[in-house]
């Protein structure tokens, strides 16, 4: 458990004033010009040390992304960008950064703008938290009113500008790509790469795209250091984590917790444990709903960090729990899933704009009990045919949860559809969409 000295979001629960004066009480805003004037290349490095990987969902190391901006400006100005779009399903931590610790993040958009040489900062906030927004707005005003940002911010000789943008609700636009460009005034959809925003991002320009915990950890990693950061969790797996805990729990709550926490523990001594007791768990969506499901007995064991749970065939993700009991229907719940990602698809790739509304369709006739025997095999081939195939993760992270529920309760869509239970040692058989047509056409 992590120790409330440890603890780098101290008003998570909005005890105190999100205010500057509060903020200040908790440490916001402390040494920030000593910091800067340690130098561009010691903030980076220090940040590697740290080994503080992204919060957003991929876990890159954030320190090694900063060093892929370009060490001088050149004709082009330099941008950071701070993705506040979230909009993964279960996950609500970003929400309340914006709400009771913006300090935490502006300070944060100051120090790493200073280090990547950006005059310019934008939040790209999703436009339903308009009210997270206007309290950013507040503390932005607030910062700038006491010299903080704007000309010569904080004292450190680096003038920084911060803006924030209200997107659409689009769920393609927490891509980063697709989030430049709807900030550019386009339709949200993502571009390929290479070319990396870091060296052609925003308005062309060499761009730094951060999450809002991410850059928030920032200040607090360098005023304490970042061994006392790595100290946290385990080698690669460094430091603090905001985890949203919701579904079929008696407390859903975010709390903030060591990296390589149990999921057990998270539930049971966070959340209030599952509605009807641990044995009447059925399965948990640990990173948001685009990652795959695990089943119990994977769930009583596991750590909760990036590594293990790639380890079990699934992902950290943003850390947004899902709990689901065995008074759910898991068929129902992952069609629900897949239609979401079926109506979110931007369209720009065919086996993502196709698949997803194949998976939603077959998921819903399998909830029926409407499928036939090929049509489990056939669901599988449909996700490996998206997986890998578009130009964003938005593919996979529609394809996941499929693979997850067939990979861990096939025997429940067997037996819904009552399946003769023989055929199950038939594994992989190759059916494309096309001959599964032609077969259902010639019946």
């Amino acid at each position: 458990m992590l120790e409330d000295k440890d603890r780098i979001f101290k008003n998570l629960y909005n005890d105190e004033g999100s205010d500057l004066l509060s903020a200040k009480k908790r440490g916001d805003w402390s040494k920030t010009k000593e910091v800067c004037e340690k130098g561009r290349e010691w903030i980076i490095n220090e940040i590697k040390v740290s080994e503080l990987r992204g919060r957003g969902g991929a876990g890159f190391p954030t320190g090694l992304k900063w060093s892929f901006a370009p060490k001088e400006i050149g004709s082009r100005p330099h941008y950071l960008v701070i993705n506040a779009d979230e909009s993964e399903p279960g996950t609500c931590k970003d929400r309340d950064i914006l709400r009771f610790e913006p300090h935490k993040l502006i300070e944060g958009c100051l120090i790493a703008s200073f280090a990547v040489n950006a005059h310019t900062c934008y939040i790209y906030i999703r436009g339903e938290y308009f009210n997270e927004g206007a309290k950013l707005q507040k503390a932005i005003d607030e910062a700038y009113e006491n010299g903080l940002v704007g000309k010569n911010a904080s004292g450190t000789g680096w003038d920084f500008d911060i803006y924030i943008h209200y997107g659409a609700g689009a769920y393609i636009c927490g891509e980063e790509t697709a989030l430049l460009e709807s900030l550019e005034g386009k339709k949200g959809q993502p571009r390929l790469k290479p070319p990396f925003p870091a060296l052609i991002g925003l308005y062309g320009c060499p761009t730094i795209i951060n999450n809002v915990e991410t850059i928030s950890v920032v200040p607090t990693i360098l005023r304490r250091g970042a061994k006392w950061f790595s100290s946290i969790g385990r080698a690669k797996n460094t430091g603090t984590k905001i985890y949203c805990i919701s579904g079929n729990v008696n407390n859903p709550c975010n709390v903030e917790e060591q990296m390589g926490i149990p999921l057990k523990d998270l539930i049971e001594k966070h959340a209030g444990g599952v509605v009807g007791g641990w044995d009447n768990l059925k399965a948990v969506i640990p990173g948001g709903s685009s990652m795959p499901l695990l089943p119990k007995q994977i769930c009583d064991t596991i750590k909760m960090d990036f590594d293990e749970c790639i380890e079990n065939q699934t992902g950290l993700g943003t850390a947004g729990i899902v709990v689901i009991n065995c008074d759910q229907d898991i068929i129902k719940c992952m069609a629900r899933i897949a239609r979401f990602y079926k109506h979110e698809s931007c369209g720009q790739c065919t086996p993502c704009r196709e698949g997803s509304g194949w998976m939603w369709r077959m998921l819903e006739r399998m909830s029926r009990g409407e499928a036939t025997r090929d049509e489990v095999d056939l669901l599988m081939d449909v996700t490996k045919q998206i997986e890998g195939h578009t130009i964003c993760a938005f593919g996979e992270g529609s394809a996941w949860p499929v693979q997850g529920l067939i990979r861990n309760f096939k025997e429940e869509i067997i037996k819904r559809n009552n399946i003769n239970p023989i055929f199950e040692e038939k594994k992989d058989i190759p059916y494309l969409i096309d001959q599964h047509l032609l077969e259902k056409e010639n019946a």
